[in-house]
C-alpha cells in the first residue's frame, strides 16, 4: 500500500483539542481558529495567503482539521455556534496523539463508508483534494458580494448597518478621505449615542495591521469608534492592533462575520431546511 502523506491541516489537530480542553470542552469557531494560528506560530505572510475562492488558506485548513476531528469522533458534528468535544475527545491524551494516524484512520473510514468496504480494510483510501475548500451557500454569498462594484458594496454595507440598528448612515466615499467610506450614529439609549466611521474593503485577501493603523489615523478626532467591513479576513496582528489599549477602538467585520450577519437577518438569503446523514449512527446496525 502506498504510504499516505499527511496534508498541512493535520498540524492543527492538537491545538484544536488542547484549546477546547482548556476552555471546558467548548469554544466559538473564531476564538479557536485564532488561537490555533497563534499556537502553531503561523506567520503573517502565511495568514495572508488565500485559495482560489479568496478564502484564507490557513484558516480553511483549521476548519478542515476540525472536520476531520468530527469524522474521527473527537468533536461533535454541530455546525453552528460552538465547537465541542465528545467523550472520546475529552479522554484523549493530546500529548500522545499522532496527527498522521488520525488522518489515516479517518481516510480509511470515509473510503469504507463510500465504497462499502469493511472499515479495517487497509486498501480503503480516498485521495485528498490539492486545494481543500468547502463549497456552500456561505462561499457563494461571499463570491457574490465580492463581485459587486465598490459603490455597490458601500451601499450594501450602509443597509447592513441600518438593519443592525445604526441611524443616519451616510456613504461618503470621497477620494483622499483616508479610506473613510461612511459615517453613522449608534443610539445606545435615549441619552447616549456616538458617531461611528466605517470603511469597506471588498477584499479577497487579508487586512493587515497597517490598514488598521491608517484607518485609525484618518478617524482621529472625527468619531468615537470605527468599523472595518471586509469580505476577506484579518491577520492576528491586525486584530491585536484594533484592540490596542490607549487608542480609539475599531471593530472588525470579516467575511465570516459578514455572512453570519446576513444569515441572522435573513438578508439576501432564502432559508430552507435540510439534513445530512450521520453515517456513524448506523454503525451498530451494520
Amino acid at each position: 500500500m502506498k504510504q499516505v502523506k499527511g496534508p498541512e491541516f493535520i498540524r492543527f489537530f492538537r491545538p484544536i483539542l488542547e484549546l477546547l480542553m482548556e476552555s471546558g470542552g467548548t469554544g466559538t469557531p473564531s476564538e479557536i481558529v485564532d488561537r490555533s494560528l497563534e499556537i502553531a506560530k503561523i506567520s503573517e505572510s502565511e495568514q495572508q495567503a488565500v485559495n482560489k475562492n479568496g478564502q484564507s488558506r490557513v484558516k480553511n485548513q483549521v476548519h478542515w482539521a476540525r472536520q476531520y476531528l468530527v469524522w474521527g469522533g473527537y468533536l461533535d458534528s454541530s455546525r453552528r455556534g460552538v465547537w465541542s468535544l465528545t467523550d472520546k475527545g475529552r479522554s484523549a491524551d493530546v500529548t500522545k496523539l499522532n496527527p498522521l494516524e488520525v488522518f489515516k484512520s479517518v481516510q480509511t473510514r470515509l473510503a469504507a463508508t463510500k465504497q462499502g468496504k469493511k472499515q479495517d480494510d487497509p486498501s480503503a483510501e480516498v485521495p485528498l483534494p490539492n486545494d481543500i475548500e468547502l463549497q456552500d451557500h456561505r462561499t457563494r454569498l461571499l463570491e457574490l458580494i465580492r463581485s459587486l462594484s465598490p459603490d455597490g458594496f458601500e451601499r450594501l454595507s450602509q443597509r447592513l448597518l441600518r438593519e443592525s440598528g445604526f441611524q443616519h448612515v451616510t456613504v461618503t466615499g470621497r477620494a483622499g478621505d483616508g479610506g473613510i467610506d461612511g459615517i453613522g450614529t449608534l443610539q445606545v439609549n435615549p441619552f447616549v449615542s456616538f458617531n461611528v466611521l466605517f470603511q469597506c474593503k471588498r477584499y479577497q485577501g487579508t487586512v493587515t495591521p497597517s490598514h488598521v493603523r491608517d484607518f485609525r489615523g484618518a478617524m482621529m478626532g472625527r468619531a468615537d469608534k470605527g468599523i472595518i467591513i471586509t469580505t476577506g479576513t484579518f491577520t492576528l496582528e491586525a486584530k491585536k492592533e484594533a484592540r490596542r489599549d490607549g487608542v480609539p477602538p475599531i471593530e472588525l467585520v470579516d467575511g465570516d462575520v459578514l455572512v453570519d450577519m446576513f444569515e441572522r437577518l435573513e438578508f439576501g438569503l432564502i432559508p430552507k431546511r435540510t439534513y445530512d446523514i450521520d453515517e456513524r449512527f448506523f454503525d451498530d446496525y451494520r
